[in-house]
Formats: C-alpha cells, sequence, structure tokens
C-alpha cells in the first residue's frame, strides 16, 4: 500500500511554485495527495517558495541524524525533502516534491513508485519570465535556457509533461489530472 512519488521538476521561472500552491488548494483528502515543503537555507521571502528555512548548522545536523529522505545543492543553497515524505507513502498516501532536475537520476533509485513530472514551458515565454524576475545577467539566462533544452530531451521515458505556457489554471488542472490519475489509490 505505497503512496506514489510525483517528483516535479523543470527551469527556473517555469512556474513550478505557483504549480504547486494550486495543487495545494486543488487537491482534497479523497485525493490521499499533499505537497512536501522543501527545507531550504535560503531566506524567506526570497525565491517565492513557501519553503522551511534552516541555516547551514540546523542543515548539517538534520543532514547528520537521517532526517532527509533526499537532498543536493544548487545555486550556492542546500535543498532537502524531509524524511517525513517516507512515512507518508508508508502510509498510502501520494506526495508530490519540488525536486531537482541533477537529482532526479538519483531519486529514481530510491524510488520504485516514482512519477517524474517536467513543467515545460515555451522558451522565448521562459526567456522574458527570466528577463522580467531580473535576478541574472543575460549569459545566465542562455545558460539556465540551454540546461531546460537539455534537461527536456533527457527525462526518463516514463515522464509526464505539464505545459505552463498559458494560463495558470490550466496548468494546475494538468498536473491535478497527472497527480490524480496516477497515484494510488485505496480500494474501495
Amino acid at each position: 500500500m505505497s503512496g506514489t512519488l510525483f517528483y516535479l521538476v523543470g527551469a527556473s521561472g517555469s512556474g513550478k511554485d505557483s504549480l504547486l500552491t494550486g495543487c495545494r488548494a486543488g487537491l482534497l483528502p479523497q485525493h490521499r495527495c499533499c505537497v512536501a515543503h522543501r527545507y531550504i537555507t535560503r531566506a524567506p521571502g526570497i525565491g517565492g517558495e513557501n519553503h522551511i528555512h534552516l541555516t547551514e548548522a540546523e542543515f548539517a545536523q538534520r543532514s547528520q541524524l537521517d532526517m532527509f529522505a533526499m537532498q543536493w545543492d544548487s545555486h550556492s543553497y542546500r535543498y532537502a525533502i524531509g524524511s517525513e515524505v517516507n512515512s507518508w507513502l508508508d502510509q498510502g498516501v501520494n506526495v508530490i516534491v519540488n525536486g531537482s532536475r541533477e537529482y532526479l537520476p538519483q531519486a529514481l533509485t530510491l524510488y520504485d513508485e516514482l512519477v517524474p513530472i517536467l513543467v515545460d514551458v515555451n522558451s522565448e515565454l521562459l526567456r522574458d519570465r527570466l528577463v522580467q524576475r531580473g535576478r541574472e545577467t543575460p549569459e545566465e539566462i542562455e545558460r539556465r535556457l540551454a540546461r531546460h533544452a537539455q534537461l527536456v530531451q533527457t527525462m526518463p521515458s516514463h515522464s509526464f509533461r505539464v505545459d505552463n505556457s498559458g494560463p495558470l489554471e490550466d496548468g494546475v488542472a494538468a498536473l491535478l489530472d497527472i497527480v490524480i490519475s496516477q497515484g494510488w489509490q485505496p480500494a474501495v
């Protein structure tokens, strides 16, 4: 009776956080699904993600105590998914996580019931979003776009795709459809 782990990946600016916020609002108890918060060494309010902030020392302590199911470093920050997700999965709860594209191969080895989901966006729209955000130089934006194009090409064959180029409601509906249709469901 193990739940399904939905592992969301996509370029910075693709709208993963907005999709997850929409999922939190759209998931009902009968879906037996929740969105896991990430533990990040980035201060609250930076980046828009609803995450749990840890200092470097707190992160290191929790890592040493095996309190993380998954962890990785990216862009000078440390990220983790708490080990509580394993308990949830064991109880038959489906879980959505905001993952790392670099960590995806390792996550696939850890979880038999992992469903990779790529959040994709038209490259010109993605470029516009990154420019409007104003965090990166034009060169950094081009590197992000190139990494996203590579990610699209290297996703596992059993992956799902959510196109988040249109209205946010459409992207949320597509993600909820995947989660509801592909998640473990208890026998009635």
